[in-house]
């Protein structure tokens, strides 16, 4: 039998959330609520799903196994602490909520109610960032040393609505947008973060509690650093990386538009072989389908992951955990701004 699943809204991203459900042909899209019904009867059209306005009445459905939450990340919480009170499996965007308090009482519900409980970084799914990882853990750039992290747009102008940028809704800037991102990727990448000194600055845009830079460096237990910059001030445009260096070489991953760096030695200081990856048919399919097509390619490998997750098998899948941690830094960014000192995080 097929895994029910429902979803916790309807805008952009619940749209394409609800698609891969529906063209997956492990699972059944069991049931979609938005506050506008118009938006979840657009999600579940062609399929038995319910469309509903109300989370009880959504939870209520029969047979079903897990929910996806792609609400407004102020109504994270209320959402997934439901679904785990109903015994359900929970997917939850990221970010994972707007406070760290609020990231806690989540994985003590997940604790609680014995599911499984992952988080939305479906930038683990780029094409780019699949090599990226692939080649570290294979090994062909040595032993890691150091990352860099970028991830930034133009300003204020890319957001469809106040709440995802302003505080208390938002949880902060540039940090809990584009930059979320960019610190799960250092985290998969380097392993946990265990050590956040960083300055961040709201003097562009001027928006109260919401950063439009962002700087730090971030060490891992194991003693990997990380360069992170989350920004609203990329004159390029949307655009992120990650760069990988080791004691034989580097790799890097970029988007958009997608493409792969591989430099690899010897041994240091030797003759180095230069290997470029570009990836043709996502820039065509964007230029005729826009970002979303690239997107929901992510979003569907991300379900096949979440279906492995609840199966008690390993993936790339970013858990609960994650969702927090990276809050975490974008606020431990903040307390080491005010404080001028670096900031300890709990181990896991």
């Amino acid at each position: 039998m097929p895994t029910r699943i429902a979803v916790v809204g309807a805008g952009i991203i619940g749209q394409l959330r609800s698609q891969s459900i529906r063209e997956n042909p492990e699972t059944e899209l069991a049931g979609v609520m938005d506050i506008a019904m118009g938006n979840a009867e657009r999600a579940v059209a062609g399929t038995s799903g319910k469309a509903c306005t109300d989370i009880r009445q959504l939870l209520d459905l029969p047979n079903l196994d897990a929910v996806i939450v792609s609400s407004p990340v102020h109504h994270h919480e209320e959402a997934v602490v439901a679904a785990f009170a109903a015994g359900k499996h929970v997917l939850c965007e990221k970010p994972l909520s707007n406070t760290v308090e609020s990231c806690v009482r989540m994985l003590e519900a997940g604790r609680k109610g014995g599911k499984k409980f992952a988080t939305g970084f479906n930038h683990r799914y780029y094409p780019s960032m699949k090599f990226l990882k692939q080649v570290v853990d294979n090994g062909q750039i040595g032993t890691v040393d150091h990352l860099r992290v970028f991830g930034g747009h133009d300003g204020l102008h890319n957001f469809r609505a106040d709440w995802q940028y302003k505080m208390p809704e938002s949880g902060g800037g540039a940090m809990m947008d584009v930059g979320i991102h960019m610190t799960d990727l250092a985290h998969y990448v380097m392993g946990d973060i265990s050590e956040v000194y960083g300055t961040a600055t709201e003097r562009i845009w001027n928006v109260t509690g919401s950063e439009d830079n962002a700087m730090a460096i971030f060490k891992s237990a194991s003693g990997v650093s990380a360069a992170y910059q989350a920004t609203w001030t990329e004159w390029k445009g949307y655009r992120f990386f990650v760069e990988v260096y080791g004691d034989r070489g580097m790799v890097r991953g970029y988007y958009a538009p997608m493409f792969n760096l591989l430099v690899t030695q010897d041994k240091p200081g030797g003759a180095r072989k230069k290997t470029m990856k570009f990836y043709p048919e996502i820039m065509v399919r964007e230029k005729l389908r826009s970002w979303t097509s690239t997107a929901l390619l992510s979003f569907k490998d991300e379900l096949a992951d979440f279906l492995k997750m609840i199966r008690g098998e390993q993936s790339a899948l970013a858990d609960g955990f994650a969702g927090y941690r990276a809050v975490e830094i974008a606020h431990a960014v903040r307390a080491s701004t005010i404080s001028g000192a670096p900031v300890r995080l709990t181990t896991r």
